[in-house]
């Protein structure tokens, strides 16, 4: 991964390889001005103007990873189809992985433990439901999320390095396509349950037996598939029907789970399942946000479609990853450099306000401390902690989890150290939101990406390994 650099006023240059990184810090023109990602900022001259070259921050929009990649552009060529198109240098692989999950089961528990003290005995309150005006082309605070995130990060690669353009990918998902690929004209306006109820057409598809006994002639419950409780929906494809001694043994059991003897009955209800789609709404439901938000950042925003993403990927010979799915956005004539480690950044938020531990009811079981720093330190900074003597002697570097003890939890990237006193920690970085790690792109590139891992590991501070894990 190629290393950001910043001149004296904190204005992004070329970025440059490890090992002139590691020159520049050596030899003290340079000093560190962030550990994960590596930026370095240079302390003996300021920027100089006309060397800068371009660079493109290229996206891969998904529900639940983002791909980004920051490549340099090189001239025009031919891309084998007798069209002339720019090629790329690939500098830096990110892959940007959502919390809308769980942003989404946090509103719909305080929605529920709302609902549990205003209905407990207490005064009638009327509803307040028809004053709450929504902005105009609101989202969900799940998908606003993974707007949002990409956006800052999209950000924080131009505070860092010289991006003069930038390329997304804009996909739209038919999902009833998706189901029925031979769908057309008039079909469209009739779904699943085209001249059926819900019960009936369950009725009917299941042959009214129960799907995990064959038991007829008795009152059947619908039945979840997947278990709401493990990320389940509504949709008729994940309803089924079981009497009630089934429907109460399988629980939020997954399926694969409560059928493990039966694999010829499990075969035969999943053959009859069709896949969620949650995922592709939504892409579907936050592509133009992010591409009019993108644009409003100033830069040119080129746009590129799957299908010509995918033939860029098969075309060049590059496996199938989120980061590389964002090099090959666009036109493209041909690839460089692309066998680099990928950075994992991995959503975990910046904590709660919330001080109250709550049980699955909505009742007090715990009590948190009041301030969450503790002795300069707050849960999720990166430490670095030397212990001289004991049982826990030793350097460990990771996340840290605050204790008002003083006696903290250290998680670094094989073990979880307890009882680390906070004498022996030293701050390496602030929490920020997110966790880092860095891994291979494939199995082809697995020396590539071990070399890439030494050579940022002896850019970082000593004691420090390459893999960083943090949560806030």
């Amino acid at each position: 991964m190629a290393v950001c650099v910043l001149d004296r006023q904190g204005r992004p240059l070329m970025p440059c390889s490890e090992k002139r990184a590691r020159l520049l810090l050596a030899r003290g023109r340079a000093r560190v001005h962030r550990v994960v990602p590596f930026v370095i900022r240079i302390v003996d001259r300021r920027q100089a103007d006309g060397h800068l070259q371009s660079l493109r921050v290229k996206l891969d929009p998904g529900s639940k990873v983002t791909g980004i990649a920051l490549v340099r552009e090189l001239p025009v060529a031919d891309d084998g189809n007798g069209d002339s198109a720019p090629g790329a240098v690939v500098l830096s692989l990110i892959e940007l992985v959502h919390r809308g999950r769980s942003i989404s089961e946090a509103l719909t528990a305080r929605r529920m433990f709302r609902r549990r003290r205003r209905g407990a005995n207490l005064r009638f309150r009327a509803p307040r439901f028809h004053n709450r005006v929504r902005a105009p082309r609101w989202l969900p605070p799940s998908l606003e999320h993974r707007v949002k995130t990409t956006l800052t990060w999209v950000a924080r690669l131009r505070r860092w390095a010289p991006v003069t353009a930038l390329s997304c990918e804009l996909v739209r998902f038919d999902p009833q396509a998706l189901e029925q690929p031979e769908i057309a004209g008039v079909e469209y306006q009739q779904g699943t349950l085209f001249g059926y109820e819900l019960r009936e057409y369950l009725l009917e598809k299941w042959s009214r037996r129960c799907a995990y006994c064959d038991r007829e002639n008795l009152p059947l419950q619908i039945e979840h598939i997947q278990a709401r409780a493990k990320g389940g929906t509504d949709r008729a494809s994940n309803l089924t029907l079981a009497c009630a001694t089934c429907n109460q043994a399988k629980g939020a059991l997954p399926i694969e789970r409560f059928l493990a003897r039966q694999p010829a009955r499990l075969t035969k209800i999943l053959a009859q399942t069709k896949r969620p789609l949650k995922d592709a709404t939504a892409v579907n439901a936050t592509r133009w946000a992010l591409l009019n938000a993108l644009k409003h950042t100033g830069l040119t925003v080129d746009v590129g479609s799957g299908g010509r993403t995918k033939f860029n990927r098969s075309r060049l010979g590059i496996p199938k990853t989120h980061a590389l799915d964002a090099v090959c956005v666009g036109s493209l004539a041909l690839v460089k450099a692309w066998r680099r480690p990928t950075l994992t950044i991995t959503c975990t938020g910046r904590g709660s306000y919330k001080r109250t531990r709550l049980d699955r009811y909505g009742f007090p079981r715990g009590y948190l401390m009041r301030g969450k720093s503790v002795h300069g330190f707050r849960t999720g900074d990166a430490v670095r902690a030397k212990v001289p003597t004991g049982k826990k002697t030793g350097e460990y570097f990771g996340r840290v989890a605050v204790r008002a003890s003083g006696r903290f939890n250290i998680q670094t990237s094989a073990t979880l150290v307890q009882g680390i006193g906070h004498r022996h920690c030293c701050l390496v970085q602030r929490a920020d939101g997110y966790g880092y790690q860095f891994q291979t792109t494939d199995s082809l590139t697995r020396e590539r990406a071990g070399s890439g891992r030494a050579a940022h590991a002896a850019l970082s501070l000593p004691g420090q390994t390459a893999e960083v894990s943090r949560a806030a």
